[in-house]
C-alpha cells in the first residue's frame, strides 16, 4: 500500500496491465513443499521451490522475480546457502533474486498476520476460521511466488496448528499423512498430483462440522465427500450434499468429466468476497451459497446453491484441469463453467423458466455494463486490478457467447469440441482461442470471424424486417446489425450471430420453415447465421403473412431494436410457441407503456392504464394451462433500473411514478382475481424443494404483493397471516418484504419479531437488512444509517455490507437517487471507509454511481461531487482508483 500511496501522490495512476504485453514466465516452479504453523496472530510460512529457467523465455538471464504483498520475510535461501539481503531486491510488491542459475531450490520463510488480513485475500481469519482466497492475485500473500496462472506446480502442503483451537487442517488434494504432536498440536499432510496454478492454492484451519457422504464415480471409483459447516449450522447440509452428488453425476452424462482425486471438500465461510472458490479438491464456499433448511432458506436460496454447487464443481474441469493462460483469459474458465451450471439447473428445474431468469440478470446488469464507462471485452485487453474484472460481461455474456457456440454447431457438435479441448489441454494453461480453436477442429468449420465476440465491447443491435409476396407465398426477412461505440473501441467488425427464428401464422400456429434454395426437412426454428452488416433470408410456401418470432430462446445476447405495435406484443404475447418469446412479448409491451407512461408523468398530465395491459394480465393469470412460473414471471413489470435502461436521459422519479401507478392499478382492477389465484395456492404441505412447488410459492406471493398494493384491510390480515404461520422461510420472508414497503403497525411488528426469533442466524440478518435497505417507506436511509450501528451490522463481514449498503445503492433506485444526493453522500462515505479494509468490495459498490453522465444536470454534477471526493482521498486503492477514474472519463 505504501508504493500505491506515493503514486497517488504525484498524481500518477497505477499501473495498467495490456494483454499484447504477455511474455511467458522466466521460470517454472515443478514442485513446491509448503509448511505453515497456523495461528491467528502470527503464522509462520516455509516453502521449498524446484525452479528451473523457462526454455522459451526470452532472456536467457533474467532475474528471478517472486510476487509478495504484506509479508515479513524471515529467511532466503538458494540451495541450502543463506542469501544476504546484498543479494537480493526487496519491495513492497516483488522480490527480486540476480544472478541465479538454470535449475535451483528455493527455500523461502515468510511470517504472515492473518487476523489483521482484513482484505480477505491471502490467509486470513474468519470467526474462528483461518482460511484463504488466492483468486485473483492472493497467494502473494502468504509466501514469495509467479502468482501468475500460467505458473502450474504440484503441491505438498503440511498443516501444523494448535488441535484444540483447529482440530480440522485441510488443504487441496489427498491427505497422505496426520498425526498428533506431544506439544498439544498435530499435523495433516496433504498432496495434490494434479498441476495447478497458485490461485487455486487453498487451506482451511479450524474447528467444524463435517457432513460425510461418498460418490461412485462412472469408471467404479469411491469418492469421499465432506461438507464442513459451523457446528451450529450442522443441520443445514443436506442441501449442499445432494447438489454436490447431483452435479457429478451431471458432468459424467452430460460432459463425460470424471472427478479425479479421492475425496472432495466443502467448506463453508462467513466472511467471503465472493460466492465460491474452486480450489481443486477443496472449494471454499460463502456460507451463504451452502446452508439451506426450510426454516432458514428461501426457494432463491435453494436453487442458487444447487447451481453454485454445481458452478464451483464443474471448474475440476473448465478452470483447474485446464486453466488461464493470464487472467485476460477469465471467461475461458468462469462463462464457460456458467454455462454449465446454467444447463445444469435447466436439466434439473424448468428450462423456459431458468431461460428467462438468466435474460432478465443479462439485461438489467450486462447490457447496462455494456452502456456505460466499464464496457468491456468479455476478453478485456487492459486492466489496473484484474479483481475489477469479475464482471456481468466475463461471467454472464461470456456464457451466453459459449451457447452460441452450441447453437452454431448443435449439441453433438459442442460435445465433440468440449472433449477435443479437454483431452487436447488437460494440465496446461491456454487462451479463448484454444477453446474456439477446438470447437473448429472437431467440427471442420471456420470460427474465425466468431472470434469478434472476444474481442469486441458492446452490445450488438439487429434491425429486421419482413416483406411478404401473397402472390409467390414467400417471406422475405432482412436482418441488419450494428454494435455502438465502447470505451476505447469504435467501427465494430460485424460479429458471426445465430438469430433463432419462427413464423406465426394467423391462427397463432408455427409455420414450417423452408429457405429457398434448401432440401432439407422443415422445422418451426431454423437459425439463422448472421455474419454481414446486412443479410436477407428468403423462405417459401408460407400460405399467409406471419408473424416473425425473432431470437427465440434469446439465441444471442443483443438487442432487437425494430419497434413493434402493442398490437403486434400482445398477439405474440399470447400465441408465441417459444416460452422465452413469449414472456419477452410481454415485457417490450409492458415497457411501451411504461415508456409512454414515463412521459405523461413528465408532462404533469393525468396518467390512464389501457384496457389491453389489463386484459392480458387478467389472460395470464387465469390460464391454469400454463406453468405457474411462467405465469409469475409475465406478470411482473420490467425493473425500474431495465426501465431507466431504456431512456436516454433518465428520470428517476418519473420511472417510479409511472411503474407504481401501473402496478397499483393491476392490483385494484385485477383483486377479486388475484385473490382468488392466491388463495387457490395456499397449502399447508410441508416444504419440499422442486421445479412445481417453487412454482406454487411464487404465483402465490406474487398474488400476495399485488393484494397488498391495494391497501385493504383484508390484504393486510392475509399478509399477516402467512408471515405467522408460515412453515417455510419463501413464505415468511415473502410476507415480511410486502409489510416491510408500507408504513403500517404490522410492519414493525413484523420486523422486530422476525430478528427476534433469528437474530443468531447470519444469513436471515442478512435477509432481515435487505429487505429494510429496499423498503418503499420514507426516511429509508436514515434506518440504513441507523442500522449500521446496530448489533445485527458489521462493516468487516462483506455479506451485511452487500446486504445493507449495496442493496439500498443498487436496489433501491428512487431513494438512493434522492434529488438532494444524500444517497451519494452515504455511498461515498462508505467506500472510503470500506476502501481501507477492503477495496475488492468498496471497488463494487462505488460502481453504482459510475452511470452518473446519464442522469439529469442536477443528479450528475452530485454524483461527480462524490466521485470526485473518492479521488481526493489521501489514498485509494487501484481497485477504487481504476472504477472512480473510469466512470468521471466515462
Amino acid at each position: 500500500m505504501a508504493m500505491l500511496d506515493s503514486i497517488r501522490n504525484e498524481g500518477t495512476p497505477p499501473k495498467t496491465i495490456y494483454l499484447k504485453e504477455y511474455q511467458v514466465p522466466d521460470f517454472h516452479i515443478a514442485e513446491v513443499e509448503l509448511w505453515f504453523e497456523l495461528e491467528a496472530q502470527d503464522t509462520k510460512v516455509r516453502s521449498r521451490l524446484q525452479v528451473q529457467r523457462n526454455p522459451e523465455s526470452k532472456s536467457s538471464n533474467a532475474a528471478l522475480v517472486l510476487d509478495g504483498d504484506e509479508l515479513e520475510l524471515v529467511s532466503l535461501k538458494i540451495d541450502g546457502k543463506l542469501l544476504k539481503e546484498k543479494h537480493f531486491q526487496l519491495s513492497d510488491e516483488n522480490l527480486i533474486i540476480e544472478n541465479v542459475g538454470d535449475s535451483f531450490i528455493l527455500e523461502i520463510e515468510t511470517l504472515i498476520h492473518p487476523a489483521a488480513n482484513t482484505s480477505l485475500e491471502g490467509l486470513y481469519h474468519s470467526g474462528n476460521l483461518l482460511c484463504t482466497q488466492c483468486e485473483a492475485q492472493g497467494f502473494r500473500r502468504i509466501t514469495f511466488f509467479p502468482d501468475r496462472p500460467d505458473v502450474m506446480s504440484r503441491y505438498t502442503v503440511t498443516l501444523t496448528a494448535d488441535k484444540e483451537k483447529y482440530p480440522n487442517l485441510l488443504a487441496n488434494g489427498n491427505l497422505i499423512e496426520q498425526a498428533d504432536l506431544d506439544d498439544g498440536r498435530h499435523f495433516a499432510k496433504w498432496h495434490d498430483p494434479s498441476l495447478k496454478p497458485s490461485y487455486l492454492f487453498a487451506l482451511v484451519g479450524g474447528k467444524l462440522h463435517c457432513m460425510q457422504d461418498s460418490f461412485t464415480t462412472m469408471s467404479g471409483r469411491e469418492v469421499d465427500l465432506h461438507v464442513y459447516v459451523d457446528p451450529e449450522n450442522s443441520h443445514k447440509c443436506d442441501h449442499a450434499m445432494q447438489s454436490l452428488k447431483q452435479s457429478m453425476k451431471w458432468d459424467e452424462e452430460r460432459f463425460g468429466r470424471e472427478y479425479d482425486l479421492n475425496i472432495f471438500m466443502i467448506v463453508a465461510v462467513n466472511d467471503f468476497n465472493m460466492g465460491a472458490m474452486e480450489n481443486k479438491g477443496l472449494n471454499i464456499f460463502n456460507a451463504s451459497c451452502v446452508l439451506a433448511s426450510p426454516e432458514t432458506a428461501t426457494d432463491g436460496d435453494y436453487y442458487n446453491i444447487q447451481s453454485i454447487i454445481g458452478h464451483e464443481y464443474f471448474h475440476n474441469w473448465s478452470g483447474n484441469r485446464v486453466t488461464c493462460r493470464d487472467w485476460f483469459q477469465l471467461s475461458l474458465k468462469e462463462g464457460f463453467t456458467v454455462f454449465r451450471d446454467e444447463e445444469f439447473s435447466s436439466d434439473l428445474n424448468s428450462r423456459a423458466v431458468k431461460r428467462i431468469d438468466d435474460v432478465n440478470v443479462l439485461r438489467t446488469h450486462q447490457f447496462a455494463q455494456d452502456a456505460g464507462p466499464m464496457a468491456h471485452p468479455i476478453r478485456p485487453d487492459h486492466y489496473m486490478e484484474i479483481s475489477n474484472f469479475y464482471t456481468v460481461t466475463v461471467y454472464n455474456k461470456g456464457a451466453e457467447v459459449v451457447r452460441m457456440l452450441q447453437t452454431l454447431v448443435g449439441w453433438d457438435g459442442f460435445r465433440k469440441g468440449t472433449d477435443l479441448y479437454f483431452g487436447r489441454h488437460d494440465g496446461q494453461a491456454v487462451t479463448t482461442e484454444d477453446f474456439v480453436k477446438a470447437i473448429e477442429d472437431a467440427n471442420g468449420i471456420d470460427l474465425s470471424q466468431f472470434q469478434n465476440w472476444y474481442n469486441q465491447a458492446g452490445t450488438p443491435e439487429i434491425e429486421f424486417s419482413g416483406e411478404y409476396d401473397a402472390n409467390n407465398k414467400t417471406f422475405k426477412l432482412t436482418l441488419n446489425q450494428s454494435c455502438p461505440d465502447t470505451p476505447g473501441q469504435s467501427n465494430k467488425k460485424p460479429f458471426q450471430i445465430p438469430v433463432a427464428v419462427g413464423l406465426v401464422s394467423g391462427e397463432g400456429k408455427d409455420i414450417p420453415l423452408y429457405l429457398e434454395g434448401e432440401s432439407e426437412d422443415p422445422s418451426s426454428t431454423r437459425v439463422l447465421s448472421l455474419t454481414e452488416s446486412k443479410q436477407t433470408y428468403h423462405f417459401v410456401n408460407v400460405d399467409s403473412e406471419p408473424h416473425v418470432s425473432i431470437g427465440r430462446g434469446f439465441s444471442a445476447p443483443v438487442k432487437f431494436t425494430t419497434p413493434r405495435s402493442d398490437a403486434e406484443l400482445a398477439y405474440m404475447f399470447a400465441n408465441d410457441s417459444d416460452p422465452f418469446n413469449r414472456w419477452d412479448a410481454g415485457q417490450q409491451l409492458a415497457m411501451n407503456i411504461l415508456l409512454r407512461m414515463v412521459k405523461e408523468v413528465q408532462q404533469g398530465n393525468t396518467l390512464q392504464l389501457e384496457q389491453g395491459l389489463i386484459v392480458a394480465c387478467k389472460t395470464i393469470l387465469l390460464d391454469d394451462a400454463l406453468d405457474k412460473e411462467f405465469r409469475s414471471l409475465a406478470l411482473r413489470l420490467p425493473s425500474e433500473s431495465y426501465i431507466a435502461d431504456q431512456c436516454d436521459v433518465v428520470d428517476v422519479d418519473a420511472v417510479h411514478t409511472a411503474r407504481e401507478f401501473i402496478a397499483n392499478t393491476l392490483a385494484t382492477e385485477l383483486y377479486a382475481d388475484w385473490l382468488n389465484v392466491y388463495q387457490a395456492n395456499v397449502t399447508e404441505d410441508e416444504y419440499v424443494f422442486n421445479a412445481e412447488a417453487m412454482a406454487q410459492r411464487s404465483l402465490k406471493n406474487l398474488c400476495l404483493g399485488c393484494l397488498m398494493r391495494a391497501h385493504t384491510e383484508e390484504a393486510i390480515d392475509l399478509c399477516a397471516r402467512q408471515f405467522a404461520h408460515a412453515n417455510n422461510m419463501t413464505d415468511m420472508l415473502a410476507a415480511l418484504s410486502v409489510l416491510s414497503s408500507y408504513d403500517i403497525p404490522e410492519r414493525e411488528h413484523a420486523l422486530e419479531s422476525f430478528y427476534g426469533e433469528w437474530k443468531h442466524d447470519n444469513q436471515v440478518v442478512e435477509k432481515w437488512l435487505a429487505i429494510q435497505a429496499t423498503s418503499d417507506i420514507p426516511n429509508t436511509l436514515d434506518k440504513v444509517k441507523a442500522l449500521m450501528s446496530h448489533e445485527a451490522f458489521s462493516m468487516s463481514n462483506p455479506n451485511k455490507v452487500r446486504s445493507l449498503i449495496g442493496r439500498f445503492c443498487m436496489g433501491n433506485i428512487v431513494q438512493f437517487h434522492a434529488a438532494d444526493g444524500s444517497g451519494y453522500a452515504f455511498l461515498a462515505d462508505n467506500v472510503i471507509e470500506l476502501d481501507k479494509k477492503n477495496p475488492q468490495i468498496a471497488a463494487r459498490l462505488v460502481q453504482a454511481m459510475i452511470q452518473w453522465r446519464r442522469y439529469d444536470e442536477s443528479r450528475q454534477a452530485l454524483m461527480k461531487e462524490q466521485l470526485e471526493r473518492i479521488l481526493q482521498q489521501e489514498t485509494v486503492s487501484k481497485d477504487v482508483f481504476e472504477v472512480t477514474s473510469k466512470g468521471l472519463e466515462g
